[in-house]
């Protein structure tokens, strides 16, 4: 590698790293002239790219070249303002140099001993976020409880079923997997039935109760204990309830308070996902929608979402670390060291599914210290706000309808059909997104709720301002506008 780019030098990480810097700042930038959904079809970066890796180096500036004409086109802009799909995927400065940090230092802290930093700043860090949260004290690290950081909702779901799952057949016999039944509403995220596959619990013994407008697509305490009566009755063994703050489709909130008095009478493990709402009951007028989390046993929420900390960075408290550990720990000779044999530490390794793991405390304590809690609760506090005055526009043009109640920062809306629509402007709905997707301007999603096709507007970008909202808004009517006349 004479002359060349060394594996690693101080001197040349500085100029490269500068480089790749101004690289970034400039695409943030000009992140507004991107088509925000990726306009490309399938398969066309193979027509651009060789079909071989190079022989020989080639310069950073050749790479950037390739990045910009080639790689860009077929990126869709997460961090756009002008990006309201799915849920936010929030990108910031705090976060982007505790990313940094971590690839510069680049442990593997699957163990204390492998970097104690890296263990006790998760610990530090995930109790200074309960406490924010509020969350009962058994989920803080100086009892059996505490949290740790996994990739995403659907790693966290996984591990604590898996850890209810064990605790059930220590009790009734291994022997019992095929009785063991899961319980969620019908608008729980699909990781749980991902986590069901996983764990080896059986397909049918998934109960994804219905749900419907009556409660706002929460989960009814009353057909819960229903359908758990019905199963018990039939030799089946409850043992795991999964509750949503802020469902995928429409952030619905789902009662905590009796639904964990539900899990608890009946023995079952209640797990509380708020990977999307989470971030939002950092701010006192909202914290009253996590009520009831002290019946909890794992709780869940992604600062990867809506709290300014780059992606991945999951999350997870639960009561008991124990639990998890008897399901998901492993002792080789070649990891065994003083500190571990001696139960004098906490081994992140045995709280997850992979042995390796990132620093990525180092993001989450950078944002908490470079941005403090006020601004954070103002920043969350602004995208409700934005999001209230996108439904406020949709409300005063009598074509639309809101479907359900805004809570958080999601606006559910659709077109009205025609009187005489069999589909209930299912395929009108769906060809409106197509358009107002395909012109670059804006990207959104969709759901289905109650067999009616639903557009759905999510405000959490960091750069989204009031004028990309009306901006957006313009687009739809001007599309609808257009499409209406065309039928």
């Amino acid at each position: 590698m004479d002359g060349g780019l060394r594996p690693m030098d101080a001197d040349q990480l500085r100029e490269h790293a500068h480089k790749m810097v101004d690289f970034i700042a400039d695409y943030y930038k000009n992140i507004e002239n991107f088509p925000v959904l990726s306009q490309v079809e399938p398969g066309y970066l193979s027509r651009m790219l060789p079909d071989s890796a190079p022989n020989h180096p080639e310069s950073l500036e050749d790479i950037f070249n390739d990045i910009s004409s080639k790689i860009l086109p077929g990126v869709t802009h997460w961090q756009s303002p002008n990006y309201f799909a799915y849920f936010p995927s929030n990108s910031s400065i705090a976060g982007f140099l505790g990313e940094m940090l971590s690839a510069g230092l680049n442990i593997v802290g699957f163990s204390w001993i492998t970097s104690p930093a890296a263990t006790e700043l998760e610990m530090i860090v995930l109790d200074w976020l309960a406490k924010l949260l509020k969350l009962p004290g058994y989920f803080l690290s100086g009892g059996q409880g505490g949290g740790v950081i996994q990739g995403t909702a659907s790693e966290a779901v996984l591990v604590v079923l898996l850890a209810a799952r064990d605790k059930m057949l220590r009790t009734v016999g291994k022997n019992a997997l095929e009785k063991l039944v899961v319980y969620a509403s019908d608008q729980t995220h699909s990781a749980l039935q991902k986590a069901c596959q996983i764990g080896g619990i059986q397909p049918e013994n998934c109960r994804l109760l219905e749900t419907d407008s009556t409660s706002n697509y929460a989960l009814s305490p009353g057909v819960l204990c229903e359908a758990i009566a019905h199963d018990i009755a039939i030799g089946l063994i409850p043992f795991f309830l999964c509750a949503t703050v802020g469902t995928t489709s429409s952030t619905a909130v789902d009662p905590l308070l009796p639904l964990g008095k539900i899990a608890k009478s009946n023995g079952m493990w209640f797990h509380v996902d708020a990977a999307y709402a989470g971030s939002a009951c950092v701010c006192p007028e909202y914290r009253h929608y996590i009520d009831g989390v002290e019946e909890a046993d794992s709780f869940n929420m992604n600062a990867h979402k809506w709290f300014l900390t780059n992606f991945d960075c999951s999350a997870l408290w639960i009561k008991d670390r124990n639990a998890l550990a008897q399901s998901l720990s492993t002792n080789p000779e070649f990891l065994k060291n003083k500190a571990s044999q001696a139960n004098m530490v906490v081994d992140y390794k045995d709280l997850q599914i992979p042995l390796g793991r990132r620093f990525r405390s180092l993001k989450l304590w950078m944002v908490l210290r470079l941005y403090g809690i006020e601004n954070l609760q103002c920043y969350i506090r602004n995208h409700i706000k934005l999001a209230q005055q996108f439904e406020v526009l949709v409300a005063q043009d009598l074509r639309f309808e809101i479907v359900t109640p805004r809570i958080f920062s999601l606006v559910c809306f659709r077109l009205l059909p025609s009187q005489n629509s069999k589909d209930h402007g299912n395929e009108l709905n769906h060809h409106l997104l197509d358009t107002v997707n395909s012109t670059g301007k804006v990207f959104l999603s969709h759901t289905v709720l109650s067999g009616k096709y639903i557009l759905r507007f999510a405000v959490g970008a960091p750069l989204t301002e009031e004028r990309h909202v009306t901006a957006a808004w313009k687009v739809l009517e001007d599309e609808a506008s257009a499409l209406l006349r065309s039928l």
